[in-house]
């Protein structure tokens, strides 16, 4: 009998070392899953989109493919538009079964893969300094969707207890607050000899080179105080195995989202007008039209706008996109 094929569903971006490092797990996770087909598509920018990977699939002669969304937490993207992609695309191939993993979520074995970046970071320091006298700052993506951020305050509080720093804080790289500037800015007021900046991602690209860039413009100004840049997660060993546990719990039908306070499904206190939101992609207008290695090869009919439309869709990536038209919230988490 035919395993299921693998989607890995990424979202995309304009960097180029963001869509290797990409590439580079899902080969990772091929090597992990042998007898298994397993193909890859981006939301936005690079190709090939979630569309053109699922035809990839069905033409290799798939008949069941578990898409697994690469991404950390269910915000805008797992619950509206990867969703509406994969719904979209199994309306239209009734005799391909389709079934969606969960996010990766708060996991023990992604907590020890942060663990080991931190660590990683502390063997770089040049100035001694202990752990009660460290602060770590926790950095997400940053949403519209509180659930998802304050999974970025919890992966901080079991870092800062279980390690035992002084102090731990948050910050976003856009959309929710502080930002990762204003943060560090006031972190350095807080009198500590040394600050770990964390960028809970999973991959390089635009965010967290400006994470790190304006690590280095707050250190600047702050001679007193050791600024350490740790790693993302990337392909951390531990993060390829939470992708196959994610795996592993579609064939044991586990595979329903955290509903309790998702924004969709209860009112939250500031958002009580997106309960029962209809559910839509946001991502037609940059689908697959490519990263800045294309842009640089001649492609510069796209290029302003692409680079104009980038600075506002990172800072404010899931701004007001989690209302339009498709199918609704209590459909999509009923059927997984």
């Amino acid at each position: 009998m035919q395993q299921p094929a693998v989607m890995v569903c990424g979202h995309g971006s304009r960097d180029t070392d963001a869509i290797r490092e990409f590439d580079t797990m899902v080969t990772g996770l091929r090597a992990r899953l042998p007898g298994r087909v397993v193909g890859s598509g981006f939301l936005e920018f690079a190709r090939p989109i979630i569309r053109e990977g699922l035809d990839s699939l069905k033409a290799q002669g798939a008949k069941t493919i578990h898409a697994l969304p690469a991404m950390l937490f269910a915000a805008g993207h797992v619950k509206n538009d990867l969703p509406w992609e994969l719904n979209s695309w199994a309306a239209e191939n009734p005799d391909v079964k389709l079934v969606f993993a969960r996010d990766l979520s708060i996991d023990l074995k992604l907590l020890e893969a942060a663990k080991a970046r931190i660590e990683e970071a502390e063997a770089r320091a040049k100035r001694p300094a202990t752990r009660e006298e460290t602060l770590l700052v926790v950095v997400g993506r940053g949403t519209n969707d509180p659930d998802a951020n304050s999974n970025v305050a919890k992966v901080a509080r079991m870092l800062w207890e279980g390690m035992g720093f002084g102090w731990a804080t948050v910050a976003y790289s856009g959309v929710a607050h502080p930002r990762t500037n204003a943060c560090l800015a006031r972190a350095v007021r807080m009198g500590f000899r040394r600050i770990v900046v964390f960028p809970y991602f999973l991959f390089n690209g635009i965010l967290v080179k400006r994470i790190y860039e304006q690590t280095d413009e707050v250190a600047a100004f702050s001679p007193d105080v050791e600024f350490l840049k740790a790693d993302y997660l990337n392909d951390h060993p531990n993060v390829l195995a939470t992708f196959l546990e994610r795996l592993e719990e579609i064939g044991r039908g586990e595979t329903a989202m955290n509903c309790m306070v998702c924004k969709y499904r209860t009112q939250i206190v500031g958002y009580e007008a997106d309960v029962g939101a209809v559910q839509a992609g946001h991502h037609h207008h940059v689908r697959g039209i490519g990263t800045d290695a294309d842009h640089d090869r001649g492609h510069h009919h796209h290029h302003s706008h692409d680079h104009s439309h980038d600075a506002h869709h990172h800072h404010g990536h899931d701004h007001g996109h989690d209302h339009s038209h498709g199918h609704s919230h209590t459909q999509m988490h009923k059927r997984s």
